[in-house]
Parts: C-alpha cells; structure tokens; sequence
C-alpha cells in the first residue's frame, strides 16, 4: 500500500454506527491516518443501538457473531445481547481507538456535491441544535448512515385526529406510563415482537396488535453464559469463531403452532416461503399472545378517530396510546448527494431503485436479512481501502465505476435475484414493497466479500475522463 504523498488528503465519515466505527478504526490501524472527521448528528456514536431504546430491543442474529471481528468479546452476558450492552460495547471500542477527537457531534450534512475542477466533494453540515450552516470538503467521503434510520408511518386515515399519545418504536418515548393503558401497535415485525412480551407483562396493559402480514418465527432463546463458557471463549478464540458460525435447523411452521394459542394457528402461518421476508427471532412474542390482555388482528385498519381506530369490519377499538412498529423508509438514501451529470436520487430513479457498483455507494444489495450485517461491512472495507490508496498516494485525483462495469454488474444481480424466493412477496427488501430487490445480496455473502477483494482498478475510471463517469462518483 502506498504511503501518503498528497497533502490535500481527506476522508469525511457520515454516521458514527457500526459501519462509520469500521471505517475510522482501518483508516487508523491500517495506516495510522489522522486526516478524517465523523459527521453525527445525534450527541454520541452508536447508530441504531443509541437510537433504538424501546423494552426488550436485542440482537436478533447471535451476539458472537454480531461483533467486530477484530475486536470479539468473550464476556457476552447472554446469546442475543440487550441494547444496554450492545451500546456499552461500541461505546468502549471508540475509546479503545480513540476515536470520539475525530467526532463532530450534532452535524447533519444536508448535502454533498462533487467539485470536478478540485476533485473534491463539496460538504454541507448544519448544526442541529442551532441551525447554523458549515462548509468543508473533502477527498472522500464514506456514507456509513446505515439503512433502519428514518421511520416508516403507515397511511391511515385520521392519524392525526388521534388525542391519545402516539410514537414510533424507533423514538420510544419513556416518559409515557403505559400503566392501565390501552395500546394499540401497529406492525408485527422484530422490534414489535420484542417489545410487546415486555410491555404486555403487566397485566394492566392491554395490548392490541395490529397486523397486516403474517411472518416466520424461529425461537431465539436469550442463553445465558455461564464463566465456564466466557473463559473458553477468551483462552480458545478459535472455538469462538466457530462458534459464530453455528447453524440452527428448525420447522417454524412446527414451533408457531406449538407456542401460540391454537385460535391463531389459522393466521399467523405465511402463505410466501420461509426467507423471502425478515424472518423473526421470536424472544417471547408468540408466548406473548396467550395472554388474557393481549390480541392480535389481521383486520385492516379502515381509519383512526380521536379515542381509538375503526377495522375494516366496522369495530371500533377504544385506545390510550398508539405505537408505530412499523419499520424504516429503507427505498431512499435521505442524503442530498450530486454528481457529475445529476443527483443519487435521480440516478437512482431512473434505474428503478438503489443501484450501484459492488454495493460501494449507498449500499444497495449488499446483506441477506438473516445474518449479521457487520460480516457485510466487514467485507467492504479492503475494497474501500483499495480505493481510496491511489487518492492518498496522490496516483489519481479520482475514482469511480465505469458505466460498463456498472450496468454489468447490476444486470447480473438482478438476473440472480429473479428466481430468488425475494420475489415471492412484497418486503422491505423492494422499491415500495414489491418493484426491485435493492437490498439483498443474491448469494452468500462470503461471495461478496470474495468479489470485492479481487475486484481492481480495471473497472474503475480516473483522473478527468468525465464523460465515462455515471452520474455518481463511488469514492471521489
């Protein structure tokens, strides 16, 4: 890897999650880089697990396995770590690698624009506590605002009529009592299945899910581990990783009907294949449904009315609070980003969804919804680190995918995923649900990883041939 010879160089790191973290801990193990900034806009790192912080949140895929390979913990409390732990966690990785000096807190960047005359993006921040607006720029710029980020609220008639409390599970709001409430959560999937066994523990609660789309339940049991097991795993990191990998065979239709109460057996068994949608781990949900005080619906929601909502069938629930489990917007990067011919958005739209070379701009097809989604951004760091070396080297001024490479590469993708079982519902994995598959990798994702490590500069153009660029720059 070359050493650094141009002065000019600089990288800006959008979001301190997981992936931002993995960015900034290579740049100063890799090459003892001091030339980044972290752009946050919330007040510490953390991502999803800073901002997730309803009852019961957890891993859903194995903690072990769930954790920076460079840095495993032996010392997991329990299979599926809580939230707490999981934060505490990233939070002592950013100290061990110093890097909270290299975050610029409460920093939204509102948009980015590549300079062609500088080979530069052009970066605009604004402080979220005082509106003040910032310039900079710089010769790199790595998105890592992660996908579950910006809410998803369903369209419902009346929603704002309601004068009860309402919010959505991603901006929990703890200073509401739901003691003797009646609470009304829209959705099904893993945040409100985790959630509603803790929430519907007390009896005084009564619970009413309301659910549009049945899903696929695997146990996930919360396993304790003993010191035995935590001594083992720090002496003999080998059984660790191994440990990472085991797999789990198990009949979901089988356990569903063995857990929840049989006058649900009817409803709850999806008619689409088991993966085509986010399986869910169930840490107590279907339990959850024997309760006296807890009910699920699959009758639609006709439209809301100031103490409650009205089914499709006419009955009216009364309600005290309303909880959004209804997901994220995962279709569109909510970054204003503009490259040499157009913007992201525009790019993006005229091919259908998210689309881009090796998933190294916005992500697009680069996970499978049911494994950890840190071995993926992992993977793509070597690649990153390819990149970026001929700019710090000063060989380039410039990267990006060629057209070619890129339109090659997409048509392949979707050419795999056609027959895929994505295709076989309507998911958060597609353009509103049911166009194109943009987030999934059609394959295991050790094939990405093995792509985008022998992946060369042959497919990338430099320098100022401007008119071969698309209208996105990959790491310019």
């Amino acid at each position: 890897m070359a050493s650094k010879s141009n002065p000019e160089f600089n990288v800006a790191i959008i979001g301190s999650g997981i992936g931002g973290l993995l960015a900034a801990i290579a740049l100063k193990t890799k090459w003892g880089s001091e030339d980044f900034v972290i752009y946050e806009r919330a007040s510490d790192i953390g991502g999803t697990w800073r901002d997730n912080v309803y009852p019961g949140c957890a891993s859903d895929v194995p903690i072990h396995n769930y954790s920076l390979a460079s840095d495993p913990k032996p010392d997991w409390k329990r299979s599926h770590a809580l939230q707490p732990e999981i934060l505490e966690y990233l939070q002592g990785v950013t100290d061990k690698y110093g890097l909270r000096s290299y975050c610029k807190f409460h920093m939204s960047v509102d948009n980015l624009e590549w300079d062609p005359e500088a080979n530069v993006w052009r970066i605009e921040t604004r402080d979220v506590r005082t509106g003040e607006t910032q310039h900079s720029r710089a010769t790199a710029v790595v998105s890592a605002i992660g996908v579950l980020v910006v809410p998803r609220f369903p369209t419902v008639q009346g929603m704002d009529s309601f004068k009860g409390d309402t919010f959505h599970s991603a901006r929990w709001r703890k200073d509401i009592d739901l003691h003797g409430k009646r609470v009304g959560v829209l959705g099904n999937g893993s945040s409100a299945c985790q959630f509603i066994p803790i929430i519907s523990n007390d009896p005084t609660t009564t619970v009413v899910n309301f659910a549009r789309t049945p899903m696929w339940y695997v146990p996930s049991p919360f396993i304790p581990y003993g010191e035995i097991t935590k001594w083992i795993f720090a002496h003999f990191p080998l059984v660790q990783r191994l440990y990472r990998y085991r797999l789990m065979l198990v009949s979901c239709e089988k356990y569903a009907k063995k857990v929840a109460p049989a006058k649900y057996h009817d409803v709850i068994i999806p008619n689409y294949p088991l993966g085509c949608r986010r399986i869910v781990r169930d840490q107590g949900y279907l339990k959850a449904l024997n309760r006296e005080n807890v009910r699920l619906t699959f009758d639609h929601i006709d439209r809301v009315e100031p103490d409650g909502v009205v089914l499709v069938t006419g009955e009216k629930v009364p309600l005290d609070v309303i909880i959004y489990g209804t997901g994220f917007v995962t279709d569109h990067y909510p970054l204003n980003v503009r490259g040499l011919s157009g913007t992201l958005k525009e790019y993006n739209d005229a091919h259908g969804g998210p689309t881009a070379y090796l998933g190294s701009t916005a992500r697009p097809n680069t996970t499978t919804g049911h494994t950890s989604v840190i071995y993926s951004e992992e993977s793509q760091i070597p690649h990153l680190f390819q990149l970026l070396d001929p700019l710090r080297s000063g060989a380039l001024t410039s990267v990006a995918p060629t057209v070619a490479a890129t339109e090659k590469y997409n048509d392949m993708l979707q050419a795999r995923l056609e027959d895929s079982v994505w295709t076989q519902c309507a998911s958060w994995y597609r353009v509103g649900s049911r166009g194109r598959i943009f987030s999934t990798f059609p394959g295991p994702l050790v094939l990405l990883r093995w792509w985008l490590r022998k992946e060369t500069i042959v497919n990338t153009v430099w320098d100022r041939a401007l008119e071969q660029l698309p209208a996105f720059s990959a790491w310019a």
